[in-house]
């Protein structure tokens, strides 16, 4: 979330229309062939300023069979803009690691997973609000 007048953004939160659920990893792992293999903070992503912009999300998803893959998002090009002098957040990133190699993805398309493919999902940071002292 991006910072704003009076406060710091808050990190790891799904904001607006996004479509980015927080979704328990724990939950995901129930309900399909799933694993989770990270699942953190996404430190210093958030713009700097007055006030901070909010960080993302790293989360790094092992399929355990063979898999079909759908990514919608944004904010990959450039990360979300900051306002009245604060920076931009750290924009968002994707791949894709098969048996050790990284395979960058864009923002949008499907994509087969094979058994122990991992897809890494690093969400922008928000921006910061106000000219850093």
């Amino acid at each position: 979330m991006g910072a704003r007048p009076e406060a710091d953004g808050i990190s790891a939160v799904h904001t607006h229309m996004t479509n980015s659920l927080n979704t328990p990893a724990e939950a995901l792992e129930y309900a399909y062939p799933l694993r989770v293999r990270e699942y953190r903070i996404r430190k210093k992503s958030g713009g700097a300023g007055k006030q901070k912009g909010g960080d993302g999300v790293i989360r790094e998803i092992e399929t355990l069979g063979p898999a079909h893959m759908s990514l919608l998002s944004d904010r990959r090009t450039r990360g979300p803009y900051g306002l009245a002098g604060g920076a931009d957040g750290k924009a968002g990133k994707a791949a894709i690691i098969r048996r050790g190699r990284v395979i960058k993805i864009g923002s949008k398309g499907s994509w087969e997973l094979e058994a122990g493919d991992r897809v890494r999902i690093e969400t922008p940071g928000g921006g910061g609000f106000g000219k850093a002292k």
